[in-house]
């Protein structure tokens, strides 16, 4: 039988991962593809806590729906921008992101 502490568990490498690609990695479609993955992560730990601690409510689920259009908002917004920046720049390095730099 699957625990919560599984889900946890499973959660926190996701969230790991995702921290590591947001944070290492120069690409910004990479960095973008990391955030993604913490947003998943949170959603995994919502809807676990939810069915352990409360199953005859669906608020983890009605969160875990929110995360997903916010996530899905910030991809296109995000996605948009870099195409933009490189088509100025023909690069997707965040180091070479330094438009907003005085």
């Amino acid at each position: 039988m699957v625990s919560l502490e599984h889900y946890l568990i499973l959660a926190a490498c996701l969230f790991s991962i995702g921290l590591y690609g947001a944070l290492a990695k120069k690409n910004a479609v990479a960095v973008l593809m990391g955030v993604e993955l913490m947003l998943n992560a949170v959603n995994i730990n919502l809807v676990a806590f939810n069915k352990f601690l409360a199953p005859q409510n669906v608020t983890g689920h009605v969160f875990a729906i929110f995360v997903i259009v916010v996530a899905a908002a910030e991809v296109a917004v995000g996605l948009a921008l870099v195409l933009n920046i490189y088509r100025e720049r023909l690069s997707t390095s965040v180091d070479d992101f330094d438009i907003l730099k005085w």
